[in-house]
């Protein structure tokens, strides 16, 4: 997302840490934008025009060959932060020394103020403040014209910031919940430093967004792949209000939809927000390309290409000559899809709504969520006046339930399925619990087990059961349940779907599982 003209923005270069997201967050809940990019050239360094520049930290030592690297001009290009391993190439670029082993520090420390003032403004001096720390090398020396500003028992260079020029460096990750102060220490970088003003908001993207795409669409026809999730319903209405009925938005019944969800949609877009609906029948088709097919990646393409091409039969038949096809990407999606090469995150899964689905795909995407996190889409959703029913709507997938049916989908397994995720939302929802929770629902295992009903002995499906909570699906806890909650959704789901004797639930965080099963 390209921001207005003149917009504070900061820059935020990954060099591999498994924490670069959240620098995002924390700058952007201080309501300054920002992006994530691998390095790049000092030219589009420059070109961007950022506010300031954070180096995130990284796994890599500075004197490794691939080591994240940039031209020693960026540091001159606006005021900068390092972080970690930014710390140690900053170090180590303009004249110090980094050296490997020996101080190495992991988890909570406490870190002394030196210097307050810079990032640590606001402190006492010589305060005391807990952090987090991950780091092998450590900075034995500092640069020529730099200054210490904190320290550690076992480090004493663990901040330092330029004599004169707005270079400022922290070994540890401010940006973690563990660090006490460490939203403090961001706003300190982003409005002292950077001189950044807190403006960007929901109506500010709004109004950009907006904008943009009128002067991108002009006149011609839109359609959207509308599931009713939040991601493509926020996406539409915001396209809506830019064009108004140069949209049309299709639903597609995939036939992995949740109990009653088409009835849901129709009811939502075409009623309560008066859109152009379109809705098409293909859960034959969906469930013939998927047949035999197990492996979760390849159910993700298949769905991916078979969604396309019913959307552009449905285009075709509408006659429209729709030009360009609107999806609800968001960051997250973006960042989990770029290879290690390419940026800051091995592949995690393939996300069908990333980019060109496959060769040949005549429409040209809008994705005017793809630089948001999910929290920030719902407040963008908030702000277009959508109900709160809509955007507090747990994360569906775009590959619907094909991804919680563990083995080759069926019409028989998505049945089970669908008619114990209901009992288990229902069940969550009885219990006032939907709201704390970021997503909720059920798998169908790959695994038969034995069981006694009534005076028989059975063999049926096994229904794993998964909550967790989170800000923005980057990390996630499991939720836990009162006991008797739980009893209940067991119960009844054992019960009332025919075909499942057992019931379990996921203890799992992520890292280092995933949300999805999948």
């Amino acid at each position: 997302m390209t921001q207005a003209h003149g917009a504070d923005r900061i820059l935020i270069l990954d060099c591999g840490s498994q924490f670069t997201q959240l620098i995002a967050r924390r700058v952007r809940e201080a309501r300054v934008y920002s992006e994530i990019h691998p390095p790049r050239s000092l030219e589009w360094i420059r070109q961007w025009k950022p506010s300031g520049i954070i180096l995130s930290g990284g796994p890599s030592s500075v004197y490794e060959e691939g080591a994240p690297t940039f031209d020693p001009g960026i540091l001159d290009v606006a005021p900068v932060l390092g972080v970690c391993y930014g710390m140690q190439w900053i170090a180590h670029t303009v004249g110090g020394e980094v050296k490997g082993g020996g101080r190495r520090e992991y988890g909570r420390q406490e870190v002394t103020v030196r210097e307050p003032s810079g990032v640590f403004a606001g402190f006492a001096p010589d305060e005391s403040t807990q952090v987090w720390m991950s780091h092998g090398d450590h900075v034995e020396k500092l640069p020529p014209g730099f200054v210490a500003t904190a320290s550690s028992g076992d480090n004493p260079l663990v901040g330092m910031r330029h004599e004169s020029k707005p270079i400022h460096c922290i070994q540890f990750h401010a940006e973690v919940a563990h660090t006490t102060r460490g939203p403090e220490i961001i706003s300190n970088f982003v409005f002292g430093i950077c001189g950044c003003s807190p403006s960007w908001t929901p109506g500010h993207f709004i109004e950009d967004e907006v904008a943009k795409i009128r002067a991108l669409v002009g006149d011609k026809q839109v359609i959207c792949g509308l599931s009713g999730g939040v991601d493509s319903s926020v996406a539409a209405a915001l396209v809506h209000r830019a064009i108004g009925d140069q949209l049309t938005c299709i639903f597609v019944d995939t036939g992995l939809l949740r109990l009653h969800e088409r009835e849901q949609v129709e009811r939502m877009f075409r009623s309560s927000m008066g859109m152009k609906l379109v809705t098409v029948r293909a859960e034959a088709r969906f469930l013939s390309a998927l047949a035999g097919v197990d492996d979760p990646e390849q159910k993700r393409k298949i769905i991916g290409h078979t969604f396309i091409d019913v959307f552009e039969d449905a285009a075709a038949e509408a006659g429209q000559g729709a030009e360009f096809l609107v999806q609800g990407t968001l960051y997250p999606d973006v960042i989990e899809s770029v290879s290690a090469k390419g940026g800051p995150s091995a592949t995690i899964k393939t996300h069908h709504n990333v980019g060109g689905l496959k060769p040949g795909m005549k429409f040209k995407l809008i994705e005017p969520l793809r630089e948001l996190f999910k929290d920030e889409v719902r407040n963008v959703g908030r702000e277009l006046g959508l109900s709160e029913e809509m955007v507090g709507r747990h994360p569906f997938p775009g590959p619907g339930l094909a991804i919680r049916v563990l083995s080759d989908v069926t019409e028989e397994k998505l049945d089970v399925l669908r008619r114990a995720d209901a009992i288990y939302l229902e069940e969550i929802r009885a219990a006032g619990l939907y709201n704390d929770i970021w997503q909720a629902f059920a798998v169908l295992l790959p695994v038969r087990s034995v069981g006694v009903m009534g005076d028989g002995r059975t063999y049926e499906n096994v229904v794993g059961l998964r909550a967790v909570t989170s800000t923005d699906g980057m990390t996630a806890d499991w939720f836990p349940y009162p006991p008797d909650v739980l009893g209940r959704m067991s119960n009844r789901i054992i019960n009332e779907v025919r075909g499942v004797n057992r019931v379990v639930y996921d203890v799992s965080s992520k890292p280092p599982a995933t949300i999805e099963w999948e």
